[in-house]
Order: structure tokens, then C-alpha cells, then sequence
């Protein structure tokens, strides 16, 4: 197999480090002949491909309706002489489909979704998700399938791969860094989330379940790491409640390998997430979880098996399940067993590479007879 992961993503978040991901599971394991990444130039995906010596193309984009993009995407796949498109974010989705339909890039197409959002609201939207040459759409899980339903005509092209972590990057040794930088005390647990600053992150629960631990005299900090346009509103809040002092603003970090071991609990609220990737990556460093019950997170936490579910937008069940889960040394540990456990034959390199492999095989295949 000859292949082309595209995106048309500036950012620098999950999805793209899954790209990377497998990228490197595929060369590793021997599932690709050859392979390149075609994405914006000087991106941060870009970059990273880059300083990894992968083969990586990259174009300048002016829009999801860029034509000059997509005129590069059927260049790259002819000279690389490419088998399939692997698409990963809806601008590339409308693109990698004006490549097919104006240039004639007649490899079949794949798309990776990864967001729980309704596409059938608009008709070209979802004229793009029944176009004749998407072959198979890859989910990261069950509701992410179930909303698109809504648009896509022929169920049987969705499938599930769960989300991705690499276990060989994360250490579960403290290393103190966060305890020096922002001088916490070593009698503090360290209450930690690593989101964007978006809607459904509901960083308002969050703080609210924050503000009621603070109330009822857990001895905590509270760190939040990330970054995005809603910051300053859950800044401003803090500042409401009066927790400034025990709410840290720790912004966009690439150490994240060495300072997620150091959180004593990660509390995840978000209320509309496809899988929590971030949560395999707590399983991966050790710390126990209580993350809301919504979305694709049911798939990744195994409720009192490998963590605990709070009632999402609730506050006080979220502080209530932490609590619980703080005031328990041995249910943590057999979280921090079973977590690590459930990752290593679910969700590694290893069994998601070979899972995807399998989807993008069974395409080529069928399009060779």
C-alpha cells in the first residue's frame, strides 16, 4: 500500500498527533510500502513531520474551496503513485473531493471523523459525505457513527477505530516539574484537566466542581492545560468564585509527557467528547480519572473499572466521585492497574495501527477487483 494522509489543520491537537502516530506505526510495522503527509506548509504538523525525517508535503492553503490544493493533492498521489487518500479533517474532506471531481484523482477515498456533530444541515455537506468516491469513513467511536447517520445514506461504509496513544512516550515518574514551577506544596494533590478552551470542554463545570472541593476543605491545586478562544471567560469565573489562588493557568504545553505523571487525579468534564484520547494518555502516565459520562468517553473509561463517570454539567457529582476517589488510596491504585491494562490492549500504536491498516486494506482491495 501506497499512502496519503491529508489534512488542512493549522492546529496542533489529537487528531494531528495521531497522524503522526500512524505514520510511524506503519513504517515501524511494515504496513506500508511508502507514505507521505500532505498538509499546510509551516504548520505545526508540518513542522513536526519535518523534525522527524517523515515524508511530508507541504502546500499553502487559502480555504476549504481551494482548488490549487487540490490540483497538489491529485500531483502528489500521481507522482508518489498513491493507492488511497486517507482524509483527516473536514477542510481536506471538501478539498481531497474537488481533487476528484475537477483533477481527476481517481484513488479511492477514506475519511477519519473524530467529532460527535450533526453534517446534514447543510445539503453540499452532506452531498460531500455521499460522494461516490468516499469509499469508507473510519470513527473514533460508536457516537461519532451514530450522529452521521443522520447524513450518510449507506451505513455499512462507518466503522470504528478507537483513538491512539503511544505508551512508549509516557513515563509515570514524577519529575516535580509543575510543584517547582508554580511552587505548590508537596502536601497539595494536584487536581489537573488538559483541554482546549472550547464550548464543549465545559470547563464551567469544571471550575464550579473546583470551587465546591475548594468549599469543602480539599487540600488541592487545580491546574488547567491548554489553550483557546473561551480562556478568558473561565478566567473570569475563577475570579468570580474566588479561587484564583488555587486555580492554575498553565497554557499550552509540549511537555506534557513529563508533567501529566505529576497530577494526583485528572478530572475531565467534557460533555460532548468522541473518545478522550487525553484520558488514554492519563492510563499511560498512571493517574487515576473521573471524567463525564457523555459522548465516546464510555468507551474509554470502564466505569469503577478503570476510573470513575460523573453526570455531565454536575458540579457536585464531579466533586463528590473525586472525593470518593482522593479519600481512596487502594481504589486508586487498582485504577492505575486496570487503566494501564484496558490502554495496552486497546488503544496502543500496536492494535490501532493494525485496526486501521486492516480498514484501509479492505478498500484497496475492493478496488482492485
Amino acid at each position: 500500500m501506497r499512502l496519503i494522509q491529508v489534512t488542512a489543520s493549522r492546529v496542533w491537537r489529537g487528531h494531528e498527533q495521531k497522524i503522526i502516530y500512524l505514520y510511524e506505526a506503519f513504517r515501524d510495522f511494515g504496513y506500508v510500502e511508502d507514505q507521505w503527509i500532505v498538509c499546510i506548509k509551516d504548520s505545526e504538523l508540518y513542522n513536526v513531520a519535518k523534525s522527524k525525517n517523515m515524508q511530508v508535503i507541504g502546500l499553502e492553503y487559502n480555504g476549504e474551496y481551494d482548488l490549487k490544493f487540490a490540483k497538489a493533492l491529485k500531483q502528489a498521489a500521481d507522482e508518489n503513485r498513491a493507492d488511497i487518500v486517507f482524509i483527516h479533517n473536514s477542510e481536506s474532506h471538501t478539498i481531497s473531493v474537488l481533487s476528484s471531481i475537477f483533477y481527476g484523482l481517481k484513488i479511492p477515498l477514506v475519511l477519519c471523523r473524530t467529532l460527535i456533530k450533526r453534517v446534514d444541515t447543510n445539503f453540499l455537506r452532506k452531498w460531500k459525505y455521499n460522494y461516490k468516491e468516499i469509499k469508507k469513513i473510519i470513527c473514533v467511536s460508536n457516537p461519532v457513527v451514530d450522529v452521521l447517520k443522520y447524513a450518510v445514506k449507506d451505513h455499512s461504509k462507518m466503522c470504528v477505530v478507537g483513538s491512539v496513544t503511544d505508551i512508549h512516550k509516557f513515563k509515570y515518574k514524577d519529575a516535580g516539574i509543575l510543584r517547582k514551577e508554580f511552587s505548590i506544596p508537596d502536601d497539595y494533590k494536584i487536581i489537573g484537566n488538559i483541554a482546549a478552551f472550547t464550548g464543549f470542554k465545559d470547563h464551567v463545570t469544571w471550575v464550579n466542581a473546583a470551587a465546591e472541593l475548594v468549599k469543602r476543605g480539599v487540600k488541592a491545586k487545580f491546574i488547567l492545560i491548554g489553550e483557546g478562544g473561551l480562556e478568558q471567560q473561565v478566567r473570569q469565573q475563577v475570579k468570580d468564585l474566588g479561587i484564583d489562588s488555587e486555580v492554575i493557568f498553565a497554557g499550552f504545553r509540549k511537555d506534557i509527557p513529563q508533567v501529566l505523571p505529576e497530577f494526583d487525579l485528572f478530572m475531565f468534564t467534557s460533555n460532548n467528547e468522541p473518545t478522550g484520547g487525553v484520558l488514554l494518555e492519563a492510563y499511560a502516565c498512571h493517574v487515576p480519572i473521573v471524567a463525564a459520562n457523555a459522548g465516546g468517553i464510555p468507551e474509554v473509561v470502564v466505569n469503577g473499572e478503570t476510573g470513575l463517570m460523573a453526570q455531565v454539567g454536575n458540579p457536585i457529582d464531579f466533586a463528590d466521585k473525586v472525593q470518593q476517589l482522593l479519600g481512596d488510596e487502594g481504589l486508586q491504585d487498582e485504577f492505575r492497574k486496570n487503566g494501564y491494562e484496558f490502554l495496552k490492549n486497546n488503544f496502543t500504536k500496536e492494535v490501532i495501527a493494525k485496526k486501521m491498516f486492516d480498514e484501509l486494506n479492505e478498500v484497496l482491495q475492493a478496488s482492485k477487483k
